[in-house]
This record gives C-alpha cells, structure tokens and sequence, in this order.
C-alpha cells in the first residue's frame, strides 16, 4: 500500500520545500510515501476559472487508479484533531488500499474530480496558501505516524 499527496505546481519557496522534504525523509521509516507534482498549466492566465479546474482535473484524475481511494484536501471537507487523524490513517492502511491525498489548483476541484473523490478532508476552517498546505498535511502525516507507534512526537 502506498500514500500519495498529488499537487499542482512546483513549491516555489525553498525554504518551505526543504521542510517539506525533510518531513518526506521522516516518514519513510513509516509508510511507502510519494509527494507528486502535475505541472501548472500553460497560459492559465488565458483560461477561465472553470476550464482551469476542469484541465486540471482531467491531468489529476490521470494520474489515480480505479482501485485508488482519493481524498481530497477541501475546505467543506472533514476535521480531525491529530489523534483523530491517526485513527483515520490506520483504518485507510487496514483497508489495504493505495491512499491518494490531492491539493487542488487556485480555484479547487472540478465536479469530474469531486465526483470520482472518495472523501474530503480539511487541515482548517482557515486557508492556507497552496504551498504551505503541502507542508502542514505532510507533517501531520508524519505526526499520525508517530501517534500510532506511540512515540513521543505528539504532545497531548
């Protein structure tokens, strides 16, 4: 079983990519994980906000199995806290699936990708620039991880 975070767009911000890389490094030790990148679009600025999303879609959906479960990272999505998270996170590795978590474009989802979407989750009721959510998930990946073998990461 492998976990997927599939984004749009390269992280611009170096600072903010080693951090995430160095969470990526940490959970090796943990789970198969794979941080994939579809490019942006060409002339986006030329597109209208829906043909943005539904091209978009179209690239993100190629990249997702029919035997893939896709969880979106939505603002009406579900919230959990940390330890809610990992309990969430061993009932998707039990079921024995490949897990694919996706940050959508500027203006979120197509209807083609919500429709084929599994669920939805939320990191907040806030929102966050797109690279600073692939940082804030990706750690709470790690901090479910370290809930679940019981080690001292995660204060409650």
């Amino acid at each position: 079983m492998k976990f997927t975070l599939l984004v749009v767009g390269k992280t611009a911000d170096k600072n903010i990519q080693a951090l995430i890389d160095d969470y990526q490094g940490r959970l090796k030790h943990y789970i198969q994980f794979e941080l994939q990148v579809i490019p942006e679009l060409r002339n986006a600025k030329n597109l209208t906000k829906e043909q943005q999303k539904t091209e978009e879609g179209r690239l993100l959906l190629t990249q997702v199995q029919t035997s893939d479960c896709l969880l979106l990272l939505d603002e009406h999505g579900k919230e959990y806290r940390s330890i809610e998270f990992a309990d969430y996170m061993q009932r998707l590795m039990s079921a024995g699936r490949n897990v694919v978590f996706v940050v959508g474009g500027p203006y979120g989802f197509s209807k083609a990708v919500y429709d084929r979407a599994d669920g939805k989750l939320s990191l907040s009721k806030m929102t966050f620039s797109h690279q600073m959510v692939r940082l804030f998930f990706v750690e709470q990946i790690y901090r479910a991880m370290t809930i679940l073998r019981g080690e001292p990461y995660h204060h409650e």
